[in-house]
């Protein structure tokens, strides 16, 4: 069986649904399971059982030898969350008994980091292992990922084969539930819905103009490909960006979004929040080299495909993935 946590959040869920789709049904969902917006996301998905996770490391205690992989999904992500004791417990703490007990039981292991740890970029956006212990994070969250890989790269003993997963700026079905954190293509969508119009937020930094901060987005459906391909290619293990590996502008992405409902753009543009002003990120982009030279060659969507694959089949009638 595989075992995803986080399963009944964003990309776990659609993690499901890709390991449902190629066949594997014996899978281990673990998450909290207390709000009905997200348990939304695993209706009819093919389950062996639901584990809570405070409770998976007694559970993995018991039925390890059922296990064939983890993916390690779950993860408090809110980068607005400045309190580090939540990071510590649910990313770096947890994240290393699971890392742990893969190693204890040779269970195999995908983990989720974050493009987060990348902070300003001013050491690029590389995947390379030499530059994690020199990046700079810009809030408690990336801080808490980039702990947990400068942690993995110095233990001595690790899994017998792990990967870590760089997410840069995830969109697509099965976002919901996720409020503020959503992406702002689902933002933008419910903007317009309510108001026929969509604000961005202003530059504060004097390189970029309103709306031409620049971020990789990475469509969901690409991710848990990507995913898939380290869970089935068990070669070459280490840390790797996961993005489209093309940064976009934030008016693109709107724009893209109005035109995905017929619609012509009406954006207009706010001062970014006091909370996150000074900590944010106004260009990532993810080098995926080192992906396809472990052999992945799937095509990636573009910013335009993914966004009119999502509002017109997921966004507008409300579907999950």
């Amino acid at each position: 069986m595989i075992v995803v946590t986080g399963a009944a959040g964003f990309i776990g869920s659609c993690m499901v649904s890709k390991l449902n789709r190629e066949g594997f049904n014996e899978v281990v969902a673990v998450d909290d399971f207390s709000r009905e917006d997200k348990n939304k996301n695993l209706e009819g998905k093919k389950l062996t059982a639901k584990v809570d996770r405070e409770e998976f490391g007694k559970w993995l205690d018991e039925n390890q030898r059922m296990v064939e992989f983890i993916i390690h999904l779950g993860a408090r992500t809110d980068t607005t969350e400045f309190d580090v004791e939540v990071f510590d417990h649910l990313n770096l703490n947890y994240t290393k008994m699971v890392w742990n007990k893969c190693i204890e039981y040779g269970i195999p292991l995908i983990y989720a980091s974050s493009a987060a740890t990348y902070g300003l970029g001013e050491h690029g956006y590389e995947d390379s292992h030499d530059s994690i212990p020199k990046l700079k994070p810009l809030n408690p969250y990336g801080d808490s990922k980039n702990d947990f890989d400068k942690w993995a790269l110095q233990q001595e003993e690790k899994p017998m084969y792990w990967i870590g997963v760089k997410f840069f700026n995830v969109y697509g079905p099965n976002e919901y539930h996720k409020g503020r954190m959503a992406s702002v293509i689902w933002h933008t969508y419910n903007q317009i819905q309510k108001t026929g119009a969509m604000k961005l937020f202003q530059s504060h930094n004097p390189e970029y103009k309103d709306g031409e901060q620049m971020r990789d987005f990475v469509y969901v459906k690409d991710v848990v490909e990507v995913l898939f391909y380290h869970m089935t290619n068990r070669k070459l293990s280490g840390i790797y960006n996961l993005g489209s590996g093309k940064a976009r502008t934030f008016l693109d992405l709107a724009k893209n979004t109005f035109r995905a409902i017929d619609k012509e753009p009406d954006i207009s543009f706010i001062p970014t929040p006091e909370d996150i002003r000074d900590k944010y990120q106004y260009f990532t982009e993810a080098p995926m080299q080192k992906t396809f030279d472990k052999g992945y060659d799937k095509k990636l969507h573009t910013l335009e495909e993914g966004i009119e694959d999502y509002v017109k089949n997921y966004l507008v009638t409300g579907d999950y993935y």
